[in-house]
């Protein structure tokens, strides 16, 4: 079922037309989520979730939140890696027979309500490419996405976030208002890490808020997509979770051919995939 926003999840957190550039290519912007991503990608668990949830969105003509988890289940079943230790959880819950919600529910128990990670923000960013989406619905489509595998509020949240700031760069918003447009009706961590002046956490974990702060400071202080995608490469000691943010969100921000082809060697088989898969989301 497609979740229905309620309260201010409507019309207040719209995202009027305020275009930079009268000019400004939406499919470029589009593109640069996902090749942005790619690029920020450096192990492919992200990547591979994110292009499993555009597959259900171009299939379906929109988000439906059951056939997201059938497609996350059967892509971890058959060829999943890199699914972020929470989702594997959730997913091998799933394989003993449980349903989405009681498995979620298990892991968030049996982890000490500690599931904030920043796994459904790094795969959460077709959402916002997904026309069909209002923007009226895009928070709550991405809680809901998130809660397929993360139940603390913050990583529904933040992926909330993620996405709007996404879809307002898409938009053509400039880059501080963009940041004003996500923060709409997020919880107060969310708004404080969407601060580019923020205190942030030099190596943060996989908390959600942290990896946000952290990706949002790289892009704001980057006069162009390679200096915050490299930067923040550099910071990362291999984790894999703040370059993925960066990437999508500076994707966003300065469109698919700002984004080097070199630094997209690693998934380079994928493609053609990315290309068919952003055309389609662009009609939807």
């Amino acid at each position: 079922m497609r979740p229905r926003p309620s309260g201010s999840e409507t019309g207040r957190a719209s995202i009027p037309p305020n275009f930079e550039d009268p000019m400004i290519d939406r499919l470029e912007h589009i593109a640069g989520v996902l090749f942005g991503l790619a690029a920020g990608d450096r192990i492919g668990g992200p990547l591979n979730m994110a292009l499993t949830l555009a597959e259900s969105l171009v299939e379906r003509g929109g988000f439906e939140t059951d056939a997201v988890g059938r497609s996350y289940y059967e892509w971890w079943r058959t060829d999943g890696y890199d699914s972020g230790p929470t989702s594997a959880q959730v997913f091998m819950c799933i394989e003993s027979g449980l349903s989405f919600e009681s498995a979620a529910q298990r892991v968030h128990k049996i982890a000490g309500e500690m599931t904030a990670g920043c796994n459904p923000a790094h795969r959460a960013a077709p959402l916002a490419m997904c026309m069909n989406i209002d923007e009226g619905e895009l928070a709550a489509a991405a809680i809901a996405e998130a809660r397929l595998t993360h139940l603390h509020p913050l990583a529904g949240d933040v992926s909330a976030a993620v996405v709007r700031l996404c879809r307002a760069l898409i938009h053509g918003q400039p880059w501080a208002e963009a940041l004003r447009s996500a923060s709409i009706d997020r919880l107060p961590e969310t708004c404080r890490a969407l601060k580019p002046d923020h205190r942030i956490v030099n190596h943060p974990s996989g908390f959600a808020p942290d990896v946000l702060a952290a990706a949002v400071r790289f892009v704001d202080r980057a006069d162009c997509f390679e200096s915050a995608i490299m930067e923040s490469l550099a910071n990362d000691s291999g984790a894999n979770y703040v370059p993925v943010l960066v990437g999508s969100i500076g994707g966003a921000r300065w469109g698919k051919s700002a984004v080097p082809c070199a630094i997209l060697g690693l998934h380079f088989e994928k493609m053609p995939r990315l290309e068919n898969l952003i055309r389609k989301l662009d009609e939807q």
